[in-house]
């Protein structure tokens, strides 16, 4: 009985120190946050009005043009890069892009002046003509940060269509 009671008491005795261990946890938490990634631009004015022109005529939005510099601003919450296209007007007429003026066919072309003044565009400015494929124009611009740019339009050689047209533009953000 002595050997029977000592096994008890030897048994209980692990079990308790089982109990213990199975019994000595600790926790903690990792606080985790996360933002998602938001991409968005507006540009302003995001019109121009060109006019009339004459057959091969140009006209572009500086100061000593149209004066409607256009300005791209990141709404969102990381830096972006911008492109830039042109579209082939059919809204109409049906007027292609290209490079140069033509039959039914015109330029658009742009100018970046970045963030800065004066408006390096109103002095010189280099033009670089739109294509129907993104172009990168400005690169990392920062949330709320902008970005400007003029354009510069020369309608038709010959065209039979003498009415408003749309020579739309696309800007993207990435």
């Amino acid at each position: 009985m002595k050997k029977l009671l000592a096994t008890i008491c030897i048994l209980a005795m692990v079990g308790m120190m089982v109990g213990v261990i199975a019994k000595a946890v600790d926790e903690k938490s990792v606080t985790a946050t996360v933002t998602v990634q938001q991409i968005a631009i507006s540009i302003a004015p995001g019109t121009v009005g060109y006019g009339t022109l004459a057959l091969s005529g140009t006209k572009d939005t500086t100061s000593g043009g149209t004066n409607e510099t256009q300005t791209v601003t990141n709404n969102g919450n990381v830096n972006v890069d911008l492109d830039i296209k042109g579209t082939t007007a059919t809204s109409q007429c049906t007027w292609t892009l290209a490079a140069t003026q033509g039959d039914n066919q015109y330029f658009h072309k742009y100018c970046n002046t970045g963030s800065g003044t004066p408006d390096v565009c109103d002095t010189g400015p280099t033009w670089t003509a739109l294509t129907t494929t993104y172009a990168q124009f400005d690169t990392a611009v920062i949330p709320t940060g902008t970005s400007k740019f003029d354009l510069q339009v020369g309608v038709p050689s010959t065209t039979t269509c003498s009415v408003a047209e749309n020579v739309n533009i696309w800007v993207q953000a990435s």
